[in-house]
């Protein structure tokens, strides 16, 4: 049968029509076994990490070995100190401290430092106890003071001692004192309040140039430089830098006296401004000079009287060249003290307060007796011990 006839068959029309449906059936089967031969192929991928191909393989992992157990460790020791229950580690230590007392000696007449003095003339109780001192030295005590200068429009004498007196007592200072400096013509100015900086107190003077009034209100001033020392617990000093002459202040010389009289921790001490210029004219210049004359000394007076009843001193210089040595004298009397060292007996820290008493005494123990080498019959001079009442005796805790 050749092609034609075959083509035109049926038979040759209907295979043409099944041999895709025998495709589609063998699909599947041949599929199947191309994933078998993939599978049976090792895995020659590299992994993310760059090492080698995973193993297809059985794995055989070790068998782990039994953990040793390690000793016991030994039993804690029993602690040398047992804390009582719920109280911590609380360390008390108790030191027996040095206690240091600083005593001044001071004559009551002119309260000058007492020198001269040796640890042997000491007694320090604390409670009524005798202590045992183990430190004896003299040492310069810091001081309070406020500087009263006369600052008025008379004559620039007054105003040029002034300047050089308190430039002078400003160079004396010492780091661990407080000063303050205030001014007083018709109204009193305040140049510098309390300070340890002496340089504020040398800027002070400086500014010191041209005065306004002319009065100088004495009384007033210094009742008002009591009051503000009222506010400051120790030992305080003024040191009045003026003339000494009061032109009309408010209160008169018997309510100043009794002022001062009152003040029983404040001392005094004046210098006098314009002795080179009365030096001169003191004599001359008939009625008018006599009773200028008569008002300086009425001020000299009124200034030895503040002084003498506060246990200070007055001075009354007439050259510049003397201030030095009369503020290195008000040093001496208000700085000098003795140091006394002492381990106290009571050794408890135990918070309470300590009363103290210095007792200055001689050789045999009794009460020290100084007497006044001026005097011919050597009358004895009465004096003051100045030092601290007590202490509190602290406990240390850590």
């Amino acid at each position: 049968m050749n092609l034609e006839k075959l083509y035109r068959s049926g038979l040759f029309r209907l295979s043409l029509l099944l041999l895709p449906l025998a495709l589609l059936a063998t699909a599947p089967a041949v599929r199947a076994q191309a994933a078998g031969q993939q599978s049976q192929q090792p895995d020659q991928t590299t992994p993310d990490a760059g090492g080698p191909g995973a193993d297809s393989g059985v794995i055989a992992v070790p068998r782990k070995k039994e953990p040793v157990e390690a000793p016991p460790p030994p039993a804690p020791s029993a602690p040398k100190v047992i804390n009582p229950e719920g109280i911590g580690n609380v360390t008390f230590r108790v030191n027996v401290p040095e206690v240091t007392v600083d005593v001044g000696v001071l004559l009551e007449k002119n309260h000058q430092f007492v020198s001269g003095l040796k640890p042997e003339n000491f007694r320090v109780y604390e409670d009524g106890v005798e202590q045992k001192v183990i430190g004896f030295k003299r040492v310069e005590a810091p001081i309070t003071a406020l500087l009263l200068c006369e600052f008025a429009a008379n004559s620039y004498t007054f105003i040029y001692d002034m300047r050089n007196a308190a430039w002078a007592f400003a160079q004396q200072l010492r780091p661990q004192d407080y000063v303050a400096m205030m001014t007083f013509d018709m109204h009193t100015q305040i140049v510098t309040d309390f300070t340890q900086d002496k340089r504020q107190i040398v800027e002070g003077i400086n500014m010191l140039q041209v005065p306004t009034f002319r009065e100088t209100n004495l009384f007033d001033a210094l009742y008002e430089s009591l009051d503000r020392l009222d506010r400051i617990q120790g030992r305080k000093y003024i040191v009045v830098i003026a003339s000494g002459r009061d032109s009309f202040s408010k209160l008169t010389f018997d309510k100043i006296l009794k002022r001062v009289k009152a003040s029983h921790d404040v001392t005094i001490f004046t210098v006098s401004t314009g002795g080179a210029m009365r030096a001169m004219t003191e004599g001359r210049g008939g009625m008018m000079s006599a009773m200028r004359d008569m008002d300086y000394l009425q001020a000299d007076n009124e200034m030895k009287t503040f002084s003498s009843l506060t246990g200070g001193m007055s001075f009354f210089p007439r050259f510049t060249g003397e201030m030095p040595d009369i503020f290195q004298s008000i040093n001496d009397s208000v700085r000098s003290k003795y140091e006394l060292i002492y381990r106290p007996s009571n050794a408890k820290q135990d918070g309470t307060y300590r009363k103290l008493r210095v007792a200055v005494v001689d050789a045999e123990g009794k009460p020290l007796r100084i007497e006044d080498q001026n005097d011919k019959k050597h009358k004895p001079l009465k004096y003051d011990i100045i030092a601290r009442d007590g202490y509190n005796a602290k406990q240390e805790v850590e």
